[in-house]
């Protein structure tokens, strides 16, 4: 076992020192290919030098960084703009409850939670869809922490860590909520929800929304539950798992690296982000590239990567996508059995995209099979055309076709009016104009 910690300490600070190089190359080549002489030199390879060293110096920097959440602020009905506050409302070792607060607006009806993923990536992957609901919502987020920044002492952190934490975020929130989880969180989620069904049904919320989640990952097979299936967890935790080195205050927890995660993403989409870091350099270098640009704005969201705690990625793997605990309705806590058939008052719908890669149309869906107390004029289920996984949450299909209908389904089920729409639902089944807009998804630049 102490050679085993000791391999992973190398290991970590092996990639945090490669990180670190990469991004000292850029600043090196940015700073001597920026030196007013060399503009006498009819070439251009200085200017394209000095460009390689400006995109690569950003992008390793990025690797370490939290991004803010830099809300805009919202336009109210009298004319005037609200600034909005990101406030941490409950604080926990592992993750916090954030509350985005609109100053001098009055609490809104809808009160929303959003689940953040962690999977690698910060909440602020969702600050897209915190936007395009503050208008119209009062949101809370599930902040969670980077796993190197938490020190060895606070103990671990697994699935059932993970779920504990939102049936105590939903209960601190009240019954007057509607909870929106994106992607990974979805089974979670819906456990944490047949928690309070059976526990604390006065804390249960009004609505649950799932949005292209790994309910069933054998429903529709992609890369990701290919490779859950091909490895084992021995040659799992062997390959993937190392242990945070002495530049953090996590020094010696295990855990899951964000740059193992990260390399694993470029990796799926290789082709497209070298296209994608090629245009930009020689954007940079003819002058055509921005601060702002649709480049810099994605890659300083998606390069910006966390580590999670070995004990929850390991368990993700073994009992959401090998053993199947949550499609078989067979997740515990503790040793005591989860039925999510206990849901009963929840209204639930399932959103998922077409061209989804990560979590393929079937995988979310069967949430719906699952919830065997909600009756069916209480379910709804959409399939958005054209959209990749990116797209179904943050998106043009999204801000167009997708948050509409949720808005709806939220009013439907809170005991008020529904808002009109064009779309209608009818049998569960939600119809209407659903036009494709186009492959979105994260691999497509700038969406």
């Amino acid at each position: 076992m102490a050679y085993k910690g000791y391999r992973g300490i190398v290991s970590y600070d092996a990639m945090e020192t490669i990180r670190n190089t990469n991004e000292w190359m850029g600043a090196s080549a940015r700073a001597i290919a920026s030196y007013p002489i060399f503009a006498l030199v009819p070439s251009p390879m200085f200017k394209m030098l000095s460009a390689w060293g400006r995109v690569t110096e950003r992008s390793f920097a990025r690797m370490v960084i939290k991004p803010d959440w830099e809300i805009p602020p919202i336009p109210g009905a009298e004319g005037q703009d609200h600034l909005v506050y990101v406030e941490p409302e409950l604080e926990r070792p592992f993750g916090d409850l954030v509350r985005f607060r609109v100053a001098r607006r009055e609490p809104m009806e809808r009160r929303v939670l959003l689940v953040a993923p962690m999977s690698g990536h910060y909440a602020t992957l969702l600050r897209s869809t915190v936007t395009s609901l503050l208008p119209d919502c009062d949101v809370w987020v599930t902040d969670w922490h980077n796993a190197r920044d938490i020190p060895v002492s606070e103990g671990k952190f697994d699935v059932e860590d993970y779920t504990r934490y939102l049936t105590d975020f939903m209960t601190h929130l009240g019954p007057d909520l509607h909870v929106i989880a994106v992607c990974q969180p979805a089974p979670l989620t819906l456990a944490a929800t047949a928690i309070l069904a059976e526990d604390n049904p006065a804390a249960q919320p009004r609505t649950l929304t799932l949005i292209g989640g790994p309910i069933d990952p054998d429903a529709a097979a992609t890369e990701v539950t290919d490779f859950g299936n091909r490895v084992t967890m021995g040659e799992l935790e062997h390959l993937v798992i190392q242990q945070v080195g002495f530049k953090y205050r996590g020094a010696g927890r295990m855990v899951y690296p964000g740059l193992a995660q990260l390399s694993s993403f470029i990796a799926m989409n290789a082709d497209t982000h070298r296209k994608a870091f090629v245009d930009k350099i020689l954007a940079e270098a003819t002058g055509a590239g921005s601060e702002g640009d649709k480049h810099n704005m994605f890659y300083d969201e998606y390069l910006a990567v966390m580590d999670m705690t070995a004990e929850f990625y390991l368990s993700t793997v073994e009992r959401i996508f090998k053993n199947l605990e949550i499609a078989q309705n067979r997740f515990s806590i503790d040793g005591k059995p989860i039925d999510i058939g206990k849901i009963k008052d929840v209204a639930v719908m399932t959103v998922e995209g077409a061209n989804d890669d990560i979590s393929a149309p079937g995988q979310c869906v069967a949430a719906l099979n699952l919830c065997t107390g909600v009756s069916d004029d209480r379910k709804a289920q959409h399939l958005e055309p054209g959209a990749g996984h990116y797209g179904i949450f943050a998106g043009k299909s999204w801000r167009l076709n997708i948050r509409p209908l949720v808005l709806d389904f939220m009013d439907e089920h809170a005991g008020s009016a529904p808002r009109q729409h064009p779309k209608r639902r009818r049998g569960g089944q939600v119809t209407g104009d659903t036009r494709p807009l186009g492959p979105e998804d994260d691999a497509k630049i700038g969406v």
